[in-house]
């Protein structure tokens, strides 16, 4: 006789924070946000394996830098059993914006550390030239 794992139908919110790493907080926090939507059991919150997955899309969409909305959206796009084109194609528009927002930004870093190099050589010639 052989027992299969088999996988949780309902997770507490504290499995899911310790599992992701997260706070109960930032969990209640995405709630809030519309992004993930427990049953509740009096005053308890029960989690489903949808739950789970929109939380580890959500932490993956951080990590990316995305907005909260345009992880929702991206979100809200997936459907098991429908065809995915469309939320991949969104998926890749915003990853292309935000590839190039990180691209400006660090352009203007650059240019910013260039700037306060010529300012830093500017004030160590002034300060030999005093007594």
């Amino acid at each position: 006789m052989t027992i299969e794992a088999t996988e949780p139908t309902e997770f507490s919110i504290s499995e899911l924070a310790q599992e992701f790493d997260v706070t109960p907080r930032a969990i209640r926090f995405y709630e809030d946000q519309g992004l993930l939507a427990p049953r509740r059991a009096g005053q308890r919150r029960i989690y489903t394996p949808r739950d789970r997955t929109r939380l580890k899309l959500t932490l993956r969409g951080k990590r990316l830098g995305l907005t909260l909305s345009e992880i929702r959206e991206l979100i809200d796009m997936y459907e098991p059993g429908r065809d995915e084109r469309a939320q991949l194609q969104r998926f890749l528009a915003v990853l292309e914006a935000h590839r190039s927002s990180l691209l400006q930004q660090r352009a203007d870093i650059e240019a910013q550390l260039s700037e306060i190099q010529a300012f830093e050589k500017k004030v160590r010639r002034q300060l030999k030239g005093r007594p």
